[in-house]
């Protein structure tokens, strides 16, 4: 019996064509496991970044749509190891293994050196200025601290905008970009959401140990009921940041596998807490309706009716209920919100101090505030590290990408460009809130940036040369 008779066997085989790339990925899958299993989870520590960054290579130069796969589940999973790996081998901080998502991203920098020469009068000039910032930046930090304090603020300021071009350069591309992301969040919100939703009810014993090691209780306290989910990620912004991404795609995918993610995406999102993070989302659902046509406005608004049916009676049930009510209601209290008070304390001493800092103290410096966590606001952070000289270039480039998108093309039937907008405009909105231009937050922002330009390059392109091709027709026909 050949191939051709057994539907199922080849369907799987072209799931996983071309062989050789999938071959690499389940190699560092295969290295994971054998170490695990060994008791050798140490080994991972140095060998799975190395693993991961030989894979990246390949596929890079070989398949860049894997390519791009392999670097966002890079990112995704990267943290649930690392505290796998902790709880085996012992606690480690920092640890190496959380270099292997930067390291992969890092290869676009390739990108950029191959393609600014010619993308630099066609849109890419913006990115130039957020890089120049960014290594203004290093060379303060250098001159203030040393050659190693600010190599890893390096990799989480530079690599988010670096990915980001990456995609805007592929514009050509740009279809088969678009079903590759609509795939990976698809699948990354349901396996994220479900590990979500078992974490808060288990509180596994790696999850445990990565909660009594940090020196604060905001991300709850480790047994369940207690966690503030943040599932595979490091923390629970983060996550809430990429689950609020994936949620907002969901809306532009038409199969029905969507609802199934979005019952375990939206409980897990919820259970995060993370307020910030739910005005992230409203406001890219607020963008992403009115930019629709009315055909898919209707198809729209039914997909959160089901979703609503399917997501809201889980936020009765116990013991989802109370935890997530509460916490809802505070945004309606915020006067009496400790948290609230807290960052109006902090943004009160700060900010003066952020705003005076016209050379700023570099990458690897901190921002200065009692009431306020190093990651608790872009708008500090960037004052405090790059001071005027940086943040002008690097707040001016990327609001110039930003308000480019603004503007109308064609295209109105691609619901995951209009979503890739809202979410690059979601994401932004919480830069008062968190450093959502840094690490996981700057790859959703930058990322979603560079998708919904090369989007908008491609229609613009495919609509000049159609214009250009019914002019030539009419004048043959006119010569004739």
């Amino acid at each position: 019996m050949s191939i051709s008779h057994l539907p199922i066997l080849k369907s799987i085989i072209q799931t996983f064509k071309p062989t050789l790339a999938w071959i690499a990925i389940f190699g560092v899958i295969g290295l994971v496991l054998v170490c695990l299993l060994a008791k050798a989870g140490w080994a991972l520590r140095l060998g799975f970044p190395l693993g991961c960054f030989l894979t990246a290579t390949w596929l890079y130069f070989r398949y860049p749509i894997l390519y791009l796969g392999f670097t966002w589940w890079i990112w995704f999973l990267t943290p649930f190891l690392r505290r796998f790996v902790d709880l085996q081998s012992g606690w480690l901080d920092p640890n190496p293994i959380m270099l292997a998502p930067f390291l992969a991203s890092l290869l676009t920098l390739i990108t950029f050196i191959q393609c600014f020469p010619r993308m630099y009068r066609r849109g890419g000039l913006p990115f130039l200025l957020a890089v120049v910032a960014v290594l203004y930046g290093l060379l303060v930090g250098i001159m203030h601290w040393s050659w190693i304090k600010p190599s890893v603020p390096l990799l989480n300021w530079l690599t988010p905008i670096l990915f980001g071009f990456h995609l805007f350069a592929n514009w050509k591309d740009y279809p088969v970009y678009r079903k590759a992301m609509q795939r990976i969040f698809l699948w990354g919100v349901a396996v994220m959401g479900t590990y979500g939703i078992v974490q808060y009810l288990v509180a596994p014993p790696w999850d445990r140990l990565w909660l009594m090691n940090q020196n604060t209780q905001v991300f709850g306290v480790p047994e369940p009921f207690g966690i503030r989910v943040f599932s595979t990620m490091n923390s629970t912004q983060p996550f809430a940041c990429v689950m609020a991404a994936g949620l907002v795609l969901l809306f532009s995918d038409r199969g029905g596998t969507k609802f199934l993610a979005a019952g375990v995406g939206y409980l897990s999102f919820l259970l995060t807490l993370a307020r910030s993070a739910w005005l992230g989302w409203a406001v890219s659902l607020a963008l992403f309706l009115p930019s629709l046509k009315q055909r898919l406005q209707i198809r729209f608004v039914f997909t959160i009716f089901v979703m609503t049916i399917l997501v809201l009676p889980l936020t009765f049930i116990d013991p989802f209920a109370d935890v997530i009510n509460a916490r809802l209601q505070s945004l309606f209290n915020i006067s009496n919100d400790v948290s609230f008070n807290a960052r109006a304390a902090g943004y009160n001493t700060a900010l003066g101090l952020a705003l005076s800092e016209f050379v700023g103290q570099g990458l690897g410096g901190v921002i200065i505030s009692d009431s306020l966590g190093v990651n608790d606001s872009g708008i500090l952070s960037l004052f405090f590290l790059l001071g005027w000289f940086g943040t002008l270039p690097y707040l001016g480039g990327l609001l110039i990408l930003l308000i480019s998108l603004t503007r109308k093309i064609e295209g109105g039937d691609d619901a995951f460009a209009a979503g890739s907008r809202a979410i690059a405009f979601g994401t932004f909105a919480q830069i008062g809130l968190n450093e959502s231009m840094l690490g996981v937050f700057g790859m959703i922002l930058w990322g979603f940036l560079g998708i919904a330009l090369a989007a908008q390059r491609y229609y613009t392109y495919q609509q000049f040369h159609s214009s250009h091709a019914k002019e030539l027709h009419e004048f043959e026909f006119v010569s004739y």
